[in-house]
């Protein structure tokens, strides 16, 4: 499909590709592919014959994004239009109970009472120790955070700011578990186009509990480095998150090729939505589809000293 030469309104606002990735969390390589292979988005052209895309499909990709994190595959929601998407948004998620201090956070998010949200969210880690606080407080207010977004109860710099505090307070709280060396060492990261960090967080902060030794790398890191990190840092697991905006096909494909240059003896575990949505198991690649998955496995790495 060609792209139209931008010729915008002057109250018209379009937006450039680096942008709307920062802004959805979709990768500039999983928008060219969906304007390839669905027709949408379908981009206009800047004086630089840069894509640029108008202020109502960047809405529309946020919320496809949305409903991806709830386990919708991309097939099924970008060619719907806008009104049954936000119907669709709507409607409970299987992961929607939301308790009273779940409501309480929200309220705190939505009212811009950043300290009293840090002071409570605080509390709560305090109470439930920083494996139940991530496991029932952090992944369940991660999903009503992202549903009060698409019912239009927050916005998109309510939801950031959410983020980044949430991120603050498990960095913090990681740090403060920093000790000895002890095994296994467990190298966090994602590979190219996977932009997501919180998750790689709350998994830090999981297998830290467990007494593993966490090596952070952040996010999209080139394979080839991946490797070289592995090695330099003696890593005994090296761990990937893939959102659900990834393309399944893709991470599959990264996973093999990892496994393949990766030292026979290192373990490499999978987890993310994306893993969700893999029809057969990758050989040598252990698939992570929860929290407890990951802790199982550092359970199962020390009972067994995994060898593949």
């Amino acid at each position: 499909m060609k792209n139209a030469t931008a010729n915008p309104t002057s109250e018209e606002i379009l937006i450039n590709i680096s942008a709307v990735e920062r802004d959805t969390g979709l990768s500039k390589d999983t928008l060219r592919m969906w304007e390839r292979r669905y027709g949408f988005p379908m981009p206009l052209r800047d004086s630089n014959g840069e894509r640029a895309y108008p202020t109502d499909q960047v809405e529309k990709l946020r919320i496809i994004k949305r409903l991806l994190d709830r386990g919708h595959r991309p097939g099924k929601v970008i060619e719907r239009p806008l009104d049954e998407l936000l119907t669709l948004g709507a409607q409970p998620s299987v992961n929607d109970a939301p308790r009273q201090d779940i409501e309480v956070f929200l309220r705190l998010i939505k009212s811009h009472q950043l300290p009293e949200l840090r002071r409570q969210l605080s509390q709560a880690l305090a109470r439930q120790g920083l494996q139940g606080f991530v496991m029932n407080t952090v992944a369940p207010l991660n999903v009503a955070v992202g549903d009060a977004w698409m019912r239009g109860y927050l916005a998109v710099f309510e939801e950031h700011i959410y983020t980044e505090l949430m991120q603050s307070i498990l960095r913090n709280a990681v740090g403060a578990l920093q000790g000895e060396d002890r095994t296994p060492r467990v190298l966090l990261t994602s590979l190219p186009n996977e932009l997501h960090n919180l998750g790689l967080l709350m998994v830090e902060a999981i297998v830290s509990v467990e007494g593993a030794t966490c090596i952070p790398l952040g996010t999209e890191t080139p394979l080839a480095e991946i490797v070289n990190a592995a090695q330099a840092q003696r890593a005994d697991i090296v761990a990937l998150s893939f959102s659900a905006a990834y393309s399944e096909t893709k991470a599959a494909e990264g996973l093999k090729e990892l496994r393949n240059l990766l030292p026979g003896p290192m373990m490499l575990c999978a987890g993310g939505s994306a893993v969700q949505r893999f029809r057969k198991p990758i050989e040598g690649v252990r698939l992570v589809t929860t929290l407890d998955d990951m802790v199982q496995l550092i359970k199962d790495w020390r009972a067994q000293r995994f060898v593949y």
